[in-house]
């Protein structure tokens, strides 16, 4: 029978360095522990949120008929125009915020973090409604000639006004090594957006046949919707977390002294830079937004319809189904920023490179088989949430192996602002901003629609060699237990790859590639037989317990595999 942890007084737990735990009976562990527990609720919460945010794609196109792809089209340009000044409303302060924190609890300066956070939800407010009203009035001088934008963008200027604060005390959470708050919160957000999303289309499409982009304004007005649900449950947990966080400000050092003034500029220095790097994936889609339209127009004469359904095909379709796997990254990119904040506040350079090297490993072990694996089912996977298309299936394809160099840049650049080097990641992020722009027309005049991922994909890797050459540098990689493990992870995805791409070819020998509900089964059966075998390698190789640690001897006596 495992032994029971002893019970110990506020006092007693103040006697740890580092951000308190906030939920009752939990205690301090290592770094690398924290980072897979952090891990595993943001990647539950990002992964069903993501997976939310792809299935209600299939009733959403059955509804819309002919009009998918013009619906696509239009919710695709309102959403990257409103993405782009949600993050500036944001204004990094979530990352921020979660770096400070864990920065000042690492001094046993709870309450300096809980009054940093306090200030933050001013800053938050104000800059909320100062990007909500420039979205909405700016909308016609945003939407690049279509009218139909400004509609979307005046139905999305409302998540604006909530988002930002829900974000910040997302981010405050984090700082104590708290993910389930932040997780929970996302997975009930993306559940009433969809929710809304789905009675709105049936109602306006399904039922009544109306006007197609009143229904895309109500599907993006839907973001509005599950902020409120997610604000709501965040609002929950700090209620529950309330005592707690008052014990932990009143036995606090109180050796530093901040004015109001150095509060706020402490917030912008810090989140100028994080809002760089956290629209740097929406930054280049807005580049492909205002100017896949006008090379292709340049390079022919095609029709609006045309030039819709094209860019519909890359900048939605493929790129709902890939955040699904990128989601997987920017879980466990959020998770590195406090940790690698604690260990560069007390000087932990060896620290800094044992969690580094981890985070790529398990960067790895997790989004290498699932990229690959998505390419692998390209064909069903698009029949299912769209409808059975070569082109569609090729850019899907694509996208996926593009999916591993944006996941990376996505931890990576995590890793850097957690180790404050924020201004040096964007100035990298700059550099690889040029080479897209230089590839850009070359690349859609010769490749169209795929044009645009191979500017995209090579501008991110050149950013990802940056700053990994530089992290090298300053702390040490270990090269040697990544490449030891990362041969076997890559042999193993690749046969992922192959099992579920034959699985894929063979079924699909005997049914219909026009059916959705065949292609569903063709996606499950692929997906199980490719995963089985990467789970099956991964746990008898011993790669698994390098990754997750002992707790998966568990799975390994439940499967009898020795």
């Amino acid at each position: 029978m495992a032994e029971q942890p002893k019970e110990s007084t506020e006092e007693e737990e103040l006697d740890y360095i580092g951000s308190q735990p906030l939920r009752a009976g939990k205690k301090t562990t290592s770094s690398q522990s924290q980072m897979l527990e952090g891990s595993i609720w943001m990647t539950a919460g990002s992964i069903f949120s993501r997976i939310l945010g792809a299935v209600y794609i299939i009733p959403w196109v059955i509804w819309f008929g002919i009009y998918s792809n013009q619906a696509n089209a239009l919710y695709t340009k309102g959403y990257n125009i409103y993405s782009f000044f949600l993050i500036a409303a944001i204004a990094g302060i979530p990352s921020a915020i979660a770096k400070q924190v864990s920065h000042y609890n690492a001094m046993n300066e709870f309450a300096l973090g809980q009054r940093l956070y306090k200030r933050g939800l001013l800053l938050s407010i104000v800059t909320g409604i100062v990007c909500a009203a420039i979205l909405f009035f700016g909308a016609p001088l945003l939407n690049d000639g279509d009218p139909n934008v400004t509609v979307v963008l005046h139905a999305l200027a409302w998540a604006v006004l909530i988002i930002p604060t829900m974000s910040l005390t997302r981010g405050f959470f984090q700082g104590y090594q708290e993910m389930g708050p932040s997780a929970v919160s996302q997975f009930v957000e993306q559940l009433a957006r969809v929710g809304y999303m789905l009675v709105s289309a049936y109602l306006i499409m399904g039922v009544h046949k109306g006007d197609w982009v009143f229904a895309v304004s109500q599907s993006t007005f839907a973001a509005f919707i599950g902020a409120l649900g997610g604000f709501l449950v965040l609002g929950w947990y700090f209620l529950k977390y309330r005592k707690r966080l008052g014990t932990l400000a009143k036995q606090s050092k109180n050796d530093l002294v901040v004015s109001t003034g150095s509060l706020y500029k402490e917030i912008i220095a810090q989140a100028v830079p994080f809002i760089i790097i956290g629209s740097a994936i929406t930054i280049f889609q807005l580049i492909d937004q205002y100017t896949f339209f006008r090379i292709m127009n340049f390079v022919g004469n095609y029709s609006s319809e045309v030039l819709n359904t094209m860019y519909a095909m890359f900048s939605f379709n493929a790129n709902k189904l890939i955040m699904i796997v990128i989601s997987l990254a920017s879980a466990m990119a959020v998770t590195s920023v406090p940790l690698l904040s604690e260990a560069k506040t007390r000087g932990d350079c060896e620290g800094i490179s044992k969690q580094v090297t981890d985070a790529i490993l398990l960067f790895s072990f997790v989004m290498i088989p699932s990229a690959l694996g998505m390419a692998a089912v390209a064909q069903p996977a698009y029949t299912l949430f769209y409808h059975l298309s070569a082109v569609g299936t090729s850019i899907l394809e694509f996208s996926s192996y593009m999916a591993i160099i944006l996941g990376l840049f996505t931890v990576i650049s995590a890793i850097m602002q957690g180790i404050g080097e924020n201004v040096l990641a964007v100035k990298y992020f700059a550099y690889g901003t040029i080479v897209k722009f230089i590839i850009q027309i070359p690349a859609v005049m010769l490749f169209s629609a795929i044009g645009s991922l191979i500017s995209t994909g090579v501008g991110f890797a050149f950013v990802n060699w940056l700053i990994l050459r530089h992290i090298n540098r300053e702390y040490g990689i270990n090269y040697f237990k990544i490449n030891q493990n990362l041969s076997k992870i890559l042999l193993y995805s690749i046969g992922t790859f192959i099992i579920a791409w034959l699985a894929t070819k063979g079924l699909y020998m005997v049914m219909d590639p026009n059916s959705k509900v065949q292609a569903l089964v063709v996606v499950v059966i692929a997906a199980m037989l490719g995963g089985f075998f990467y789970l099956y390698c991964s746990l008898k190789s011993r790669v698994a317990d390098q990754m997750l640690g002992g707790r998966v001897a568990r799975i390994r006596s439940l499967l009898h595999i020795r």
